[in-house]
């Protein structure tokens, strides 16, 4: 179908008409602060359990009177609007706390990679001015040497001090949890929370201007860059993601795997948990046998995950062990979805999961596939309610038509205010059409007649190849398929005739060391690709580089190719 011109496609919002029944085009989403959600689920769901944290349970009451009693605190000190608290920490009890605290005191939070070695803790603690840092005894030694000077205030925490007595003695007895320094500008949490009475004025914030959560992201193209992420951004995307499948519906069981310092688990399970006045099951740590056990035992119905959750899941030899069938929704992100994953997964489950799309510059979610519609697998799916999705030519402010491959451009109410501090990045990020304000993301993909939307790469990961390009996802389907791939990674491998040839990195599951070789997959890909796409070498390796959310890392795949072809230091 031809169009004169491409906004008649995607101002008819067609995707629409492929909507769940009862799922709107458009949500009100009311002018609140973020904190808000707390003190309605406090208020209507005082003894619900908000949190389960490694048999600890945490009510709203609890959770709403430590945040306040920590919002206090943070007023004595002179902490308030404009400034911002970082948080050092895993998902634990005190990294909810915190995070409420400081909104209810009118400061901006900015979490922080657990991982972080010094260099990278100083630099995102003195880019985003951060005037309090909340942080683990065990990250005591990273903490001294990377806090920067314009930390005023560092609280300590530990995991022992929000388990049950036994496995608190237990947990102190193991680890041995260094004693963190005392008085000056070192607090601890536990004595902040008895010291401090509950806060009796929230802070007052203008949603629409004020920056709730500080994120860092864009490390992969060089230094981290933070993400001004507003109150009405948030709430926005909580808004939309209710009106897909929960509709308001509250009391859910989440399970709380997805790191909190990233923005899918912040949003998608923190926040989502507190706006529908549901249970998350924490995890500070990674742990999938937990995980399933926890299913099981709580009776747990949705889950967000990244695809090497779902992999490690169904690749899990005590997998038929635990009855997952309690499970109703499960939501893939952050990277894409093996097909073949998915099918797995639901026949172990009986759940319907998902491929969905965001980013953290757009709170994060903007599309998601229909949970009871027509899915389409390999699609990221349809646009959210209250969001304008197009695809745009990646280097000129111009929407191109369905079916042709450009760069994902986004519009709507969970769209970041901006990056901080970086005036030259928000030029090149954002761009006016049609009176609306797009943010390229950097995805090149396209949209189908029906609005089904599809990634095919990140511009930096596309292989050219004599010309021709290849997409390293396409690839990777292929590889998926095959019964003794358990993870795989295409990259460009520098080569002086073709530029660039696709190079698969392949983590075989265990039955199949030993018995299988490189030409038996470049084989197999034969079959399904066309010739310039096949992969010119297989590496196999016991694991691939991943992110702490699980997201295998092709940069750092690609960069060791440019080294070894002396491109790169």
């Amino acid at each position: 179908m031809g169009y004169r011109d491409p906004w008649e496609f995607y101002s008819s919002r067609p995707w629409v008409k492929s909507y769940d029944p009862g799922v709107p085009a458009d949500v009100d989403i009311p002018v609140m602060p973020l904190y808000r959600i707390l003190d309605d689920a406090a208020s209507q769901y005082p003894d619900r359990v908000s949190m389960i944290f490694l048999g600890r349970k945490v009510t709203y009451r609890e959770l709403q009177d430590s945040a306040l009693r920590f919002a206090s605190w943070l007023r004595s000190v002179g902490i308030g609007k404009g400034d911002v608290v970082a948080l050092f920490l895993p998902n634990t009890p005190q990294f909810a706390i915190a995070y409420y605290g400081a909104l209810y005191a009118g400061a901006t939070v900015t979490p922080v990679n657990p991982l972080y070695t010094p260099r990278e803790l100083r630099f995102q603690l003195e880019d985003s001015e951060a005037k309090v840092l909340v942080t683990l005894d065990m990250f005591k030694d990273r903490v001294l040497a990377g806090a920067p000077d314009n930390v005023k205030y560092v609280v300590w925490t530990g995991i022992q001090d929000y388990l049950p007595f036994l496995k608190a003695v237990g947990y102190r007895l193991k680890f041995r949890p260094p004693s963190p320094p005392e008085g000056g500008k070192h607090y601890r949490f536990t004595g902040i929370l008895r010291g401090s009475e509950p806060l009796k004025e929230r802070a007052a914030v203008n949603p629409v201007e004020d920056v709730v959560a500080l994120m860092y992201t864009g490390g992969t193209t060089g230094l981290p860059k933070g993400v001004m992420l507003t109150h009405y951004n948030i709430i926005a995307n909580l808004y939309q993601i209710d009106s897909l499948w929960f509709k308001g519906r509250k009391g859910f069981v989440f399970i709380g795997l997805l790191p909190w310092f990233h923005i899918y688990g912040q949003t998608a399970v923190l926040h989502f948990t507190v706006f529908s006045a549901s249970t998350v099951i924490v995890y500070p740590r990674p742990d999938i046998e937990a995980v399933m056990k926890d299913i099981e035992r709580y009776k747990a119905n949705i889950f967000h995950g990244v695809p090497t959750a779902y992999i490690a899941i169904v690749n899990h030899p005590k997998v038929k062990e635990f009855n997952l069938k309690s499970l109703a929704a499960c939501i893939s992100g952050a990277a894409p979805l093996p097909v073949a994953v998915l099918e797995s997964f639901e026949k172990i489950t009986g759940a319907k999961l998902r491929e969905g799309y965001g980013l953290t510059e757009t709170s994060p979610v903007t599309h998601v596939n229909p949970i009871e519609g027509r899915y389409k697998p390999g699609s990221i799916g349809l646009p959210v309610p209250s969001t304008m999705a197009a695809i745009a030519d990646p280097e000129k402010p111009e929407l191109l038509p369905p079916g042709q491959v450009g760069e994902i451009v986004i519009s709507g109410p969970q769209v970041m205010k901006g990056y901080f501090k970086r005036p030259e990045e928000n030029s090149l990020a954002f761009f006016e059409a049609y009176g609306l304000r797009w943010f390229r993301t950097g995805d090149m993909g396209y949209v189908d007649e029906e609005g089904y939307f599809y990634v095919v790469e990140r511009k930096k990961d596309l292989i050219k190849y004599k010309g021709w390009s290849v997409f390293p996802r396409e690839v990777e389907e292929v590889l998926y398929k095959h019964e003794c791939v358990r993870e795989a990674a295409v990259v460009g491998k520098p080569d002086p005739e073709a530029g660039e040839i696709p190079k698969a990195f392949v983590v075989l599951k265990d039955e199949c060391k030993g018995k299988i070789k490189a030409e038996d997959l470049i084989e197999y890909t034969r079959k399904h690709l066309a010739p310039f796409k096949v992969p010119r070498e297989v590496e196999f390796r016991d694991e691939l580089p991943k992110t702490i959310v699980g997201k295998i890392l092709r940069r750092v795949l690609r960069e060791e190719e440019m080294r070894k072809a002396g491109l790169m230091k």
